[in-house]
């Protein structure tokens, strides 16, 4: 049944995500003695654990911890900061089980290598994303602070001449119990690099742990707070120059002619730089850049994809839908239970191109020179991006240095390395470093979209109101033919389905097709919270569908078909019940319910709408309950919910990037608005506590919103929206 829980499929997922397991061969390499400290060169697998569970064999990327002289740890991340947290969650496991104080912990950005840090639940790629930082650190980077800290103790044992039993590891040193004799562990770094690794260590119970599930303050708070923080936009080395752009506004367009002559007469610009489907501005600074750019006269040829617009786009993807897809998924046999049914419910839903619009706007530092070339940038995929620079500056891999930093947003933007190659590009017309800086209009008019999707649906009842049949196909683009073509095996996306198939609800019958249909000229890419942003959107509301059509109240309806996910119920019951779901609401205010299981993680949303007569909808109140097994800390998960909610009713209300006449529509933030702080609702997070593997949490919360206002838009108005960004013409005076 698909409503059951662990499907084959699923638990094939599960197993290569979520269960990590880790085997001394695995995890750990040999340990050396480094300046006088304790090296622990740790084959971390950031997973070759998931990669074994899997079936798969081992794989091992590499990741280092260094204890000084001075006690203090050092630990190069297999992960990068965006603003998720992970610069505090992943210090927190090794602290836990090394038994420092997490003030001891120094972090240093890792340097771009694909086999010492790549991730395994991201096909081996060194990203971060996709909300699997936790998930692949979970088990191998406990393990490293427990090797760390058992070479410690057997170290101070031994200048003790006492059995390493009688010894504990409290705070960065090593305490003999019964003598109270005490070593910090800068003094024993030598020594403990010197022994042989064991053969086994034990990791703490969780009713052991002092840091991992409690609050704990952001570790990069106080430097984003008082400006130290160092951002890609921050790099500054000696002599760099300044750069802004114009890239051609159609899709596949070139330059056809350049008059730079007023440009050059700005003060302070340096020179002009003409590219195939560009130009920059070199400047001294961004001031200078901009006047520069705005007195270029370019003349563009538009290309192939002058005449593309929107419509036709949809168009051709409705089309794709009255044909058979892919088989992602089936179940019993649809067709006949559709065939038989008295009566059907059926539906047609569509989703727009989104952009990111992170806050800090695509830059890139380039200082390229004959023998060699450094990187500053910001970036999701260090290896991935130190490749393209190479190739973009024809050199080999080991002349390009990249130097990683903090990232002002990330949401799959800076997974994409095409703002690195054109910052390359440039460059190699510029003496001297550059950094180039992409305009707000550069940014959204020449991102990598969030592809647009048209999906049909059909469903019958029993006589119980229950789903006897589920038909959903569906067409759109697929990021991972393009980013992993080994991935996309026999015209199946793992990523534009998942929250599609497997789903969690009770369905005897249930068909998933998928159609890869490629706007042309127009770039897609990931995009918070990925497939399910899509996918979560149309099969939560397709559900309330069919919970008004057997005149059902929306969560109990749901309740009713999760027998087999006990973890699915407990939260959409928990959210209710917080929600207050049921009481009496002034007119115009309704409540939504959504309900999903994507990046491992359970999670039910109830928003709470207002929709005035002018059909303006504002969310007043978001209640969220989720299950992501074991927390690290629940202030990063709080505040992960938050943002991601935000952001997704950001999408919900006015998220769309069209294209006429083959470029971009939307410019800045008054055509492609965001949530403003004071239309922000309250967001209240609760978290069903218990020692299961961790889920992913940077990313749910935005998939879960956006149904659940969908959803409570039809509860207080009584129309159902199958289409996004809201419209508010759609609503006027129906509150």
């Amino acid at each position: 049944m698909a409503g059951k829980h662990c499907t084959a499929r699923s638990a094939e997922r599960l197993t290569s995500t979520c269960a990590v397991r880790v085997s001394r061969r695995s995890v750990l390499c040999a340990g050396v003695a480094f300046g006088g400290g304790l090296l622990l060169g740790l084959r971390l697998s950031l997973g070759t654990a998931a990669a074994a569970a899997a079936g798969t064999g081992d794989f091992a990327p590499d990741a280092y911890i260094r204890i000084g002289r001075d006690g203090r740890v050092a630990l190069v991340m297999p992960f990068v900061e965006m603003g998720q947290g992970t610069y505090t969650a992943i210090p927190m496991l090794i602290a836990e089980e090394l038994e420092v104080d997490l003030d001891q912990i120094r972090l240093e950005h890792a340097p771009a290598d694909e086999k010492l840090y790549g991730n395994p639940l991201l096909a081996g790629v060194q990203a971060t994303g996709g909300s699997t930082a936790i998930r692949a650190a979970w088990l191998p980077l406990r393990e490293a602070g427990a090797v760390a800290r058992t070479l410690l103790v057997s170290a101070a044992a031994a200048r003790w001449n006492v059995e390493p039993g009688a010894c504990r590891a409290r705070r960065g040193a090593v305490v003999h119990e019964p003598s109270g004799r005490s070593l910090g562990y800068g003094e024993l770094a030598a020594d403990a690099a010197r022994l042989p690794l064991p053969g086994k260590v034990a990791l703490k119970a969780p009713a052991e742990f002092r840091l991992i599930g409690t609050p704990v303050r952001r570790l990069d708070a106080p430097g984003k707070v008082d400006g130290t923080a160092v951002f890609g936009i921050d790099a500054r080395p000696a002599g760099v120059k300044i750069a802004t752009l114009a890239q051609s506004p159609v899709f596949g367009g070139r330059v056809k002619s350049l008059d730079d002559r007023a440009a050059r007469a700005v003060r302070g610009v340096r020179q002009v730089v003409r590219l195939d489907d560009a130009v920059a501005v070199v400047a001294d600074h961004m001031g200078a850049a901009l006047k520069g750019l705005a007195a270029l006269a370019i003349e563009w040829d538009e290309g192939p994809h002058a005449r593309l617009d929107s419509a036709a786009i949809l168009g051709e993807l409705e089309k794709a839908t009255d044909g058979p897809g892919t088989v992602a998924q089936t179940v019993g046999d649809v067709g006949a239970a559709l065939a038989g049914a008295a009566s059907r419910v059926e539906a047609t839903y569509q989703v727009p191109f989104l952009a990111h619009a992170t806050m800090e706007p695509m830059n890139c530092t380039v200082d390229l020179r004959e023998d060699g070339c450094d990187v500053w940038v910001g970036t999701q995929v260090p290896a991935r991006a130190q490749r393209a620079a190479a190739q973009a500056a024809g050199l080999p891999l080991d002349r390009v240095a990249l130097h990683n930093h903090l990232i002002g947003g990330g949401f799959g933007r800076r997974l994409e390395v095409d703002g690195i190659v054109r910052a390359v590009e440039i460059a190699r017309h510029v003496d001297g470093p550059v950094k180039v800086i992409w305009s707000r209009e550069e940014d959204i008019q020449h991102d990598l979209y969030r592809p647009v999707f048209f999906d049909r649906l059909s469903a019958c009842l029993g006589s119980d109101g229950r789903p006897l049949a589920w038909s959903h196909r569906f067409a759109g683009s697929s990021v991972i033919a393009r980013w992993l073509p080994q991935a996309f095996n026999d015209g199946l996306d793992p990523d534009t389905t998942d929250g599609a198939i497997d789903l969690l609800y009770a369905l005897p019958n249930l068909r998933v097709e998928y159609r890869r249909v490629e706007p042309p000229g127009v770039p897609t890419a990931f995009w918070r919270s990925v497939g399910p942003s899509h996918n979560v959107f149309v099969t939560e509301s397709f559900i309330d569908e069919l919970a008004a059509a057997a005149g059902q109240d929306p969560v109990a309806y749901r309740s009713a078909l999760l027998d087999q996910a006990p973890r699915a119920r407990a939260v959409l019951h928990l959210a209710a019940e917080k929600a207050g779901w049921g009481r009496p609401l002034p007119a115009g205010v309704g409540l939504g319910v959504s309900l999903q299981f994507v990046f491992a993680t359970y999670m039910a949303q109830v928003a709470e709408v207002e929709v005035s007569g002018d059909g303006s909808v504002r969310v007043r109140r978001v209640v969220c309950a989720l299950d992501c097994g074991s927390v690290v800390n629940p202030d990063t998960i709080e505040a992960q919910v938050q943002g991601a909610v935000v952001f997704g009713i950001t999408a919900a209300l006015y998220g769309e990037i069209t294209i006429e006449n083959g470029r971009v529509v939307q410019a800045n933030f008054d055509s492609y608005r965001m949530l403003r702080i004071d239309e922000a609702p309250s967001v209240e997070v609760h978290i069903v506590r218990n020692s299961e593997p961790p889920g992913g949490m940077g990313e749910p919360g935005t998939s879960a919103i956006m149904p659940a206002v969908a959803n409570a838009i039809f509860a207080a108005t009584g129309k159902r929206l199958r289409k996004l960004p809201v419209d508010p013409a759609a609503l006027k005076h129906s509150a």
